[in-house]
């Protein structure tokens, strides 16, 4: 394992990881949107983040004791948790709604956001041709989305949302992080999405416990692969930071789109018309530019967890 702030030196394995990485995330949403159809979003929202927080909490138990738990910004560590538990929320009840493809690719005007949301709130200078590259990426939302066409009416709100929530998580992130180790925030973001969602879910109608006595093995199984894949997936990418430059690898995260569409074939027998495939590629395009001029820019090392630009 490459620490964090480590030179890094191995790209090859950087892009691997964080192909990988995509895999995971894409692979957790189209597993979200098939269990959405026989148990209710919200148990499996849950389990989600109780088992990265339950996983993430043995392995610093395992790794350096009581130290490990240190934080000095409790309160930043919630509120970022928070943002990534809104942002969760949009992926989970959004696929239910639109294809898993066409939600990936708008979910992915992240990085452009962030550097809107950067120049208005960190006072970041943005250059004519990052305004040009977040013009470009909203022309692909809307290639994708084509406004009147009846395709996704007021499920876009779903990944338009959580683009803007997740934007606003990195932004807080990259001013407000750097003495806590992304290990301890990957707990933290877990312990957040739990302590949000417990009284929720207890609160909620639902019969949690007799839902689960009765489901299938193969439904719990599904719910714990989502967990699994969740928070597999951030350590691999934290994993990846920590070998390559960031604009080397924020490129590949784009193949999560691509993993998207291929599992939304598989699985679901959906497949984006061609003008969606435009409006894909545009939004790949312009974001993965603006990701590698946002982090060509940067003056200090990345922070592994900052520089995530995929959705719980």
């Amino acid at each position: 394992m490459t620490a964090p702030g480590l030179p890094p030196t191995r790209p090859l394995l950087g892009v691997t990881l964080i192909a990988l990485a995509a895999s995971c995330f894409a692979s957790m949403d189209s597993t979200i949107r098939y269990l959405g159809g026989f148990m209710p979003v919200l148990i499996f929202f849950w389990a989600r983040y109780a088992f990265q927080a339950t996983v993430m909490g043995v392995w610093l138990a395992w790794r350096g004791g009581r130290r490990a738990f240190a934080t000095t910004h409790p309160r930043f560590q919630f509120v970022r948790g928070a943002l990534l538990a809104a942002t969760s929320a949009m992926s989970f009840y959004g696929v239910q709604h639109m294809p898993v493809p066409e939600f990936t690719a708008i979910n992915m005007l992240t990085p452009l956001l962030v550097i809107v949301l950067a120049g208005w709130w960190l006072h970041e200078k943005v250059t004519p041709v990052r305004w040009a590259l977040v013009a470009g990426g909203f022309a692909g939302a809307l290639i994708v989305i084509r406004p009147g066409s009846g395709l996704f009416g007021w499920a876009v709100v779903f990944p338009l949302a959580g683009a803007f929530t997740y934007a606003s998580f990195q932004v807080l992130t990259r001013r407000l992080s750097g003495s806590e180790s992304p290990y301890t925030t990957h707990f933290y973001t877990g312990l957040a999405g739990t302590a949000l969602l417990t009284p929720v879910l207890l609160a909620s109608p639902l019969d949690v416990g007799g839902i689960l006595q009765a489901a299938p093995g193969w439904q719990l199984g599904l719910m714990a692969l989502i967990g699994a894949l969740g928070t597999t997936g951030h350590l691999l990418l934290i994993l990846a930071l920590g070998m390559a430059p960031t604009a080397t690898l924020m490129p590949f995260v784009y193949l999560q789109i691509a993993v998207a569409t291929g599992l939304g074939w598989l699985i679901f027998r959906q497949v984006p018309d061609f003008w969606a495939f435009v409006g894909m590629g545009v939004i790949a395009a312009c974001g993965a530019a603006g990701a590698w001029l946002n982090m060509r820019g940067a003056a200090k090392p990345a922070d592994p967890v900052a520089a995530d630009t995929m959705a719980d």
